[in-house]
């Protein structure tokens, strides 16, 4: 056995986060943590990798207890992680990122060695990347290979991956696929966090379920069916693919047509963007990530410029008017952070779910908040939405990301709206938060909204979409009908690669 977690336990003001957990990792397996958000696998990973300090417990590492008190100390030991947002320096090399800090003190680091060695890791696992490219000029499968290079550049028996396909294309996540199992061959060990119930299939040897911070099971993967897990994760039946029904497009509501825009640094984002959204649809925009689809939100919803191009509501012009402005003609938005764009952290429940809407009526009577509407309204949408919260006036900030999001739903759709812009609704959430979300679309849609929906993920694509819009360097490179539309398909496509329909 490699690594062996004993009665562990770690607490954070009002959370439990780790409750008397074991598990174990064998030598040269694959081992999944599986479990909703907030379920306690991401502060086990980062306890073993010496991000936070256990407060009750023991980890063995081969055969022997440890203290792990930095990632420092994790990587001494032959412990490596590649976290879910990239700890790499853009303007520096691919070469730089991985062997700088990794010199003994007082030593000067042998760049050709390094290279040497770094060439021969890239033969060995099929990688063809140019070692001398800066970070910000590498696509995101690219700088993930280069987190992986700093693993096994310094020799690490334990390898923990976090959500690791979570900005990749289908291929993308094949050829991580096939560099784990040639890890594997050689002897590595691998911790697996994901949502993706297909790739815990595809990937794992074992796997350990794990529920509001302690651990339901653990089993061989061979043995399990996604729904088991599905239900060992949530303890209910959950749907993993929801019957979507029969969409009956109406009228064009939402019409973008030949839309430009150019980022802070005035390189152009969007070169041409035309597509539009009937309601009683969904028409989901795939892609990676950073092919402009973050751009075309923006400004969908008036907190970016178009450079040229129009945008239409019922014919109405939305180019470049206000967001106040453009929320007031009927379209309500889910933004892809909901920390950030979606939410005041430090605010209550309550004043989260009235965020700018908190002028209209009931809410506000001459200049003044209406109290009690508010807590009528907060009271209701906290039912409606099956909001976990044990009061309207906690800080939103206590709340799990699945209930983040129901708070952001449940506050942009009880103004009924005619359209609908949602940016990666899913991401981050649990089964049982996914499920919900993407049957609350379905509700939207046949209600008669129409929905213009950005995903990565392409198991939510086809599982929602009625057409879908596929984006490559800010241009839609090609439209197919989602029932005839295959994976194969729309992955060429994100890769920028010609099909045939």
């Amino acid at each position: 056995m490699l690594l062996a977690v004993e009665h562990l336990s770690k607490a954070f003001p009002q959370v439990l986060a780790n409750d008397d957990v074991s598990f174990a990792v064998r030598r040269g397996e694959a081992h999944c943590l599986l479990g909703e958000n907030g379920a306690g696998k991401s502060t086990l990973a980062e306890i073993l990798y010496g991000v936070h300090r256990p407060d009750a417990g023991t980890v063995r590492y081969k055969g022997k207890p440890v203290t792990i008190a930095s990632p420092r100390d994790a990587i001494q030991l032959g412990i490596g992680m590649v976290h879910q947002h990239f700890v790499l320096v853009p303007p520096l090399s691919a070469l730089e990122n991985i062997v700088i800090g990794t010199q003994r003190r007082g030593l000067r680091i042998d760049m050709r060695a390094a290279t040497r060695k770094l060439q021969s890791l890239c033969s060995a696992y099929d990688l063809n990347l140019d070692l001398s490219t800066p970070i910000s000029r590498l696509c995101v499968g690219e700088q993930q290979w280069v987190e992986i290079l700093k693993a096994l550049y310094v020799g690490v028996d334990l390898l923990i991956l976090d959500e690791p396909t979570a900005s990749l294309t289908p291929m993308e996540a094949d050829k991580l696929f096939a560099i784990i199992r040639k890890m594997k061959a050689d002897g590595l060990s691998l911790i697996f966090i994901t949502h993706k119930m297909h790739e815990v299939m595809q990937v794992s040897d074992r796997v350990t379920v794990m529920r509001r911070g302690k651990v339901v099971a653990t089993a061989n993967t061979s043995d399990m069916t996604p729904r088991d897990l599905a239900k060992m994760m949530v303890g209910r039946e959950v749907e993993l693919q929801i019957d979507k029904g029969q969409a009956t497009p109406g009228p064009t509501l939402l019409q973008v047509s030949d839309l430009r825009a150019r980022d802070e640094r005035g390189v152009e984002v969007l070169q041409g963007i035309s597509l539009d959204v009937r309601t009683h649809e969904i028409v989901a925009v795939a892609g990676v990530s950073g092919n402009g689809q973050s751009e075309l939100y923006d400004i969908l919803i008036g907190v970016r410029k178009a450079t040229s191009g129009r945008v239409t509501l019922e014919g109405m012009t939305l180019t470049n008017r206000s967001p106040s402005y453009i929320a007031g003609q009927g379209v309500a938005s889910v933004p892809e952070d909901r920390l950030r764009q979606g939410l005041v952290m430090n605010f209550r429940v309550e004043e989260n779910l009235i965020l700018g809407i908190q002028r209209k009526t009931p809410f506000s009577r001459r200049g003044l908040l209406n109290q009690a509407a508010i807590e009528a309204f907060a009271r209701d949408a906290i039912a409606q939405y099956d909001i976990a919260t044990p009061s309207a006036r906690n800080t939103t900030r206590v709340l799990s990301g699945g209930n983040l999001q129901k708070v952001i739903m449940a506050r942009e759709l009880s103004q009924k709206p005619k359209c609908l812009i949602v940016s990666q609704p899913t991401r981050g959430l649990d089964v049982g938060a996914t499920e919900y979300v993407r049957k609350r679309l379905l509700e939207e849609r046949d209600r008669g909204a129409a929905i213009l929906l950005i995903s990565e993920d392409l198991d939510e694509v086809f599982n929602l979409a009625t057409r879908i819009a596929v984006m490559f360097k800010g241009r839609v490179v090609g439209v197919l009908d989602a029932e005839g539309a295959t994976r194969e398909q729309v992955g060429l496509l994100m890769a920028g690669c010609e099909v045939t329909v």
